[in-house]
């Protein structure tokens, strides 16, 4: 299914997304950590430290730095990995699940109100 918007609708979607986030209860994250909390729950896992940095195109400390945030939100958890101890494995949460999925119901819910 393809979904056809023109840059100007694309946009207002964006807009309201992001003004649902920032004026809503929930925490309002980074560009950055919206990436990485998207990329961990929308592509198969494992997910490490390392990947994650090379995913995004930045430094470990970087993608450390985001993972501590959202990890004092519970919507990421990070644990060394059993078969190799230097990886940091980063997986998901219950609170994470739920954060992505009400995010996307915004979405839905902001695109439906764009005007034709």
């Amino acid at each position: 299914m393809s979904i056809q918007m023109r840059p100007s609708q694309a946009l207002r979607l964006w807009q309201q997304v992001t003004l649902s986030e920032v004026c809503g209860k929930n925490p309002d994250l980074t560009m950055r950590q919206a990436a990485i909390l998207l990329t961990v729950y929308l592509e198969p896992p494992p997910h490490t430290v390392r990947g994650l940095a090379a995913r995004l195109g930045v430094t470990k400390p970087v993608i450390t730095r985001a993972l501590d945030t959202m990890g004092e939100l519970r919507l990421l958890s990070r644990h060394r990995d059993e078969a190799d101890k230097r990886n940091v494995l980063v997986k998901r949460t219950v609170d994470g699940a739920l954060f992505v999925e009400r995010f996307g119901d915004v979405i839905i819910a902001r695109a439906q109100e764009l005007p034709v």
